[in-house]
């Protein structure tokens, strides 16, 4: 697949930057001493290969990608959250899947934890930081993925006629400070991870809230 155009044009543009240039450099040295860095190359920017900006209807934001890996295939494929099929099930994944069998009617759990039917109903599964070292979470932090998706929200928030930010957790709470609220609808809640899933992620009902929103702007809502 091919990354959507919008979305090409605004990771060239950054592409063209000096930070953007040393972030990948200190990713090459990384991957060149045989550290093993991820997701794949191929999969870095895959959350934009789906819908392009214009078309999408909610953004889920998450921090970095999955840092463990299964048979030595990495969990992280690029989109926040997910994992491929056949991999267990990450922690988060499975609140979220618990959250959504009370959310909403009829929902049946899924097998697997590949999410890719989601992205390509419009939603945006993006991780603030897009690479991590295996077995370190956040070891990718500040290295300057936060600047190039605090970018990618900036232009959702100003070019998209309007969508929802689900924003679990304090990190991705602060990336959405400058969200205009009068245009796009926003929701906040604990992070589904085990630590603070049961301080109000569960119970949060974002996924029936968010449908709910996407029909009263005259949009398809997602089958989750």
């Amino acid at each position: 697949m091919m990354i959507k155009p919008h979305w090409q044009k605004i990771i060239t543009q950054e592409q063209s930057l000096d930070y953007f240039g040393q972030l990948m450099t200190k990713i090459n040295q990384q991957r060149a001493l045989g550290i093993q860095v991820f997701p794949e190359p191929k999969d870095i920017f895959r959350a934009f290969e789906y819908q392009d900006l214009a078309a999408i209807k909610v953004v889920i934001l998450g921090q970095d990608p999955y840092h463990g890996s299964v048979d030595n295939a990495p969990q992280a494929h690029g989109l926040a959250f997910s994992v491929q099929e056949g991999i267990k099930l990450p922690p988060s994944l499975v609140n979220i899947y618990k959250e959504l069998a009370t959310d909403i009617e009829g929902f049946v759990t899924p097998e697997h934890g590949n999410l890719t039917a989601w992205a390509k109903q419009g939603v945006l599964l993006l991780n603030t930081v897009l690479t991590v070292q295996q077995g370190q979470a956040h070891s990718h932090a500040k290295l300057g993925w936060e600047r190039f998706t605090d970018k990618i929200i900036e232009q959702i928030n100003l070019h998209n006629n309007g969508c929802v930010f689900i924003l679990w957790g304090a990190h991705a709470q602060k990336k959405g400070l400058n969200i205009k609220e009068c245009k796009h609808f926003i929701l906040n809640s604990p992070h589904p991870s085990p630590l603070s899933a049961y301080r109000g992620f569960f119970g949060c009902q974002h996924f029936s809230k968010a449908n709910t929103w996407l029909v009263e702007q005259d949009k398809k809502e997602i089958s989750w």
